[in-house]
């Protein structure tokens, strides 16, 4: 069904369509999220509609203040409260048992909600004046690579959501690092931008564990990230016996070969910054084969791992 999209640079004017029950694309921090209120099931379900997302994958739901937390939430460890304390606001989110107020719709049905209070100013006084929590996948076609941009989003989504509040190019470019705060251990689910390292200053004990995050994790379930060009890992400096006329290579090293198109990354936080605005670049260009520089999976080079892994399809 076509909707009429309003595109808008004003957060009260987005803020009352989504109190009216309509979705709303919005900026953070990390990606742009296509959300809704996470406590009407019609509202989100028309958040899974718009993106095409299958109903089994959880949303994460944002707030605005940290009292918001335990209106949603309930036992909450000691070791949350200390990740709350030193990353909220931020590209955090974590996984709690939820409390009534939060339809199964939201959480596809896990007894479990995950938080998130991002730091963008603007998507925090947007959820503040929505005056209720919000709940947000990345705002794109399920699938496809999240987007950083409000044009991204109008690519994707224009004629399928309410309105788009425009904002900055996210500044991060990476979804947020989530944490199972459910048990007495706390794990990370899937690495972002607060990288484990961060994590284990503030909880030492903080686990991993790969196993986890299939059924309980929002947007770890499918395979995710992926423009339409194959996307292939090459390590630095590799040679490659073959490569098509129609291809692009992202890296903090040039590549070996020839490309019709190519970025060069300074450090990995650019890397991470520009990934997905890459990807959509290589798409608009009709590039059919794409080459993605390995780095160390450590710090944030873990999370950048994570999603050019699953953007080419591989499981491990």
């Amino acid at each position: 069904m076509y909707i009429k999209t309003l595109l808008t640079d004003r957060p009260e004017e987005a803020a009352k369509l989504l109190r009216a029950g309509q979705t709303v694309i919005f900026p953070t921090e990390t990606v742009y999220g296509l959300g809704g209120d996470a406590t009407n099931p019609d509202a989100v379900a028309a958040i899974y509609a718009a993106k095409q997302r299958p109903a089994d994958n959880p949303l994460i739901v944002h707030i605005w203040h940290p009292a918001q937390v335990d209106e949603l939430a309930h036992d909450i460890p000691g070791y949350a409260r200390q990740l709350i304390a030193e990353f909220f606001p931020g590209p955090f989110s974590l996984l709690l048992p939820k409390r009534p107020l939060i339809p199964d719709i939201t959480t596809a049905g896990s007894s479990k909600v995950c938080l998130r209070m991002p730091s963008l100013e603007l998507s925090r006084e947007f959820l503040r004046l929505a005056d209720r929590p919000v709940a947000a996948p990345s705002a794109n076609l399920s699938g496809r690579p999240s987007p950083t941009r409000w044009q991204d989003c109008l690519e994707d989504m224009d004629g399928r959501v309410g309105a788009i509040l425009k904002g900055p190019e996210a500044v991060f470019g990476l979804e947020s690092t989530i944490v199972d705060a459910s048990g007495p251990v706390p794990v990370l689910l899937r690495p972002g931008a607060v990288t484990l390292e961060m994590l284990r200053r503030v909880v030492p004990g903080i686990a991993t564990d790969p196993n986890l995050v299939a059924e309980t994790t929002p947007g770890m379930k499918y395979r995710h990230y992926a423009p339409k060009a194959k996307v292939s890992l090459v390590e630095p400096g590799e040679v490659l016996p073959w490569v098509p006329a129609q291809a692009g290579y992202i890296g903090l090293t040039a590549p070996a070969f020839a490309v019709e198109y190519q970025l060069r990354m300074e450090n990995l936080e650019e890397y991470g910054q520009k990934l997905f605005s890459f990807f959509r670049e290589c798409d608009r260009r009709g590039l059919s084969a794409i080459f993605a520089e390995r780095v160390e999976p450590t710090g944030l080079g873990r999370a950048i791992m994570n999603r050019l892994r699953k953007a080419a399809g591989e499981t491990s």
